[in-house]
């Protein structure tokens, strides 16, 4: 199989990682459900063949096809997108170290910070990753990482990708990306200089609603390390749910690609309507991050987020009168969602951080699936007759 530096994206999703011929000759690779494997004398620990160790045949298998989908040298699968980033942070950050954080983040990532940070030793500075000029005044001697999201959830900003990897490259700094909202498919952030990448897998990665899950991937030595610390706090991903996620990347490329044009035709729907205030999605020439998106994304996502005119009551309506949309917090699957997030991803913070990152009660947000598009545009017509 040619490496992931002479085949293209979709080619990778369905072949990358996978063993030719597989075991007892399958194209399909089986489910080692076994906890423990034979070991060898002199086996190292973290070495031995054990499923909390994240070494089983399954979960090698599974890691060698997140590593060819992401363009690393080395993945590791994790029990869900919070244990991928609280390993990674782990890892990467000692007590006494401080890390620069984007000011806008998935609610999780954003309670984790707030309310552990301090009793693992750790400060912060939030930073608008919008504003580069801004980034030197909050760096300390012991900053140590830079954080940030490719594509903010849920307001869909872009931030200054390329700008943080310099910025933290002359700073000696680790940089990790959350790359959930984009997926490998419109953008791979090893490929312009981050250290680290991580991702909810129960949202494109996975595709179908049915799985929870995380990655993490970048160089081998730097995996290796993240490997170990998850090997101590347990948050492995059991083999069942990992061969169904390797079977979910087999149509990764074609699923996103789906819900890129799904939610580019929406948007430009949504953005026309009288009874829209705001539409945010990076596709769209007045969206304020649509030059720079242009240039480091192959494609928009399929999240976008609005604010109807009529404020929380009519968002409560549009969300009630929809058809098509399930009404439900995660994203990235095949079905399309619809939510609030001030209700739902973001509830654990305070109303006054939801109000200073724009995240307000009126604001919803929306992942696009893969039905056509026709039916999408006509449902939301129809709901916003009722509004």
């Amino acid at each position: 199989m040619p490496t992931s530096d002479d085949i293209r994206l979709d080619t990778l999703a369905v072949h990358g990682g996978e063993r030719r011929p597989g075991p007892e000759g399958s194209m399909v690779f089986p489910i080692y459900q076994g906890t423990v494997f034979s070991v060898e004398p002199g086996t190292g620990y973290h070495d031995i063949r054990y499923i909390r160790l994240n070494s089983t045949p399954s979960q090698v298998y599974l890691h060698d096809k997140l590593a060819a989908l992401e363009s690393a040298e080395a993945a590791l699968a994790t029990a869900s997108g919070m244990a991928a980033l609280t390993t990674v942070l782990h890892t990467v950050l000692k007590a006494g170290d401080h890390l620069l954080a984007s000011d806008c983040l998935y609610g999780g990532t954003h309670d984790f910070l707030t309310q552990h940070a301090e009793n693992l030793g750790w400060t912060y500075t939030f930073v608008d990753p919008q504003r580069p000029e801004s980034w030197a005044a909050a760096r300390t001697p012991s900053t140590k990482v830079f954080l940030v999201e490719t594509i903010a959830n849920p307001l869909v900003r872009v931030a200054k990708l390329r700008d943080v990897v310099a910025f933290a490259r002359q700073e000696g700094l680790t940089t990790v990306v959350d790359n959930t909202f984009a997926s490998p498919v419109n953008f791979r952030p090893l490929s312009i200089g981050f250290d680290i990448v991580f991702e909810s897998a129960t949202k494109y990665l996975n595709g179908h609603n049915d799985l929870v899950a995380g990655v993490v991937a970048g160089s081998a030595e730097l995996i290796e390390r993240v490997r170990h610390t998850a090997n101590l706090y347990g948050g492995s991903l059991d083999p069942h749910a990992g061969f169904l996620l390797a079977r979910g990347l087999k149509t990764l490329a074609v699923r996103v690609r789906a819900q890129n044009h799904n939610a580019m035709a929406l948007a430009e729907f949504l953005a026309g309507h009288p009874k829209i205030a705001e539409v945010n999605y990076p596709g769209l020439a007045g969206h304020p991050d649509h030059g720079h998106a242009a240039q480091l994304l192959s494609g928009f996502g399929g999240m976008l987020s609005l604010r109807p005119a009529g404020g929380l009551d009519a968002a409560e309506a549009l969300i009630e009168a929809l058809r098509i949309p399930y009404v439900a917090p995660s994203l990235g699957g095949v079905e399309s969602l619809i939510t609030r997030p001030a209700a739902t991803s973001h509830a654990g913070m305070s109303a006054e951080d939801r109000e200073r990152i724009g995240v307000t009660d009126e604001l919803i947000r929306i992942s696009t699936g893969i039905e056509d598009v026709a039916d999408l545009i006509a449902d939301f017509e129809q709901a916003l007759q009722k509004v």
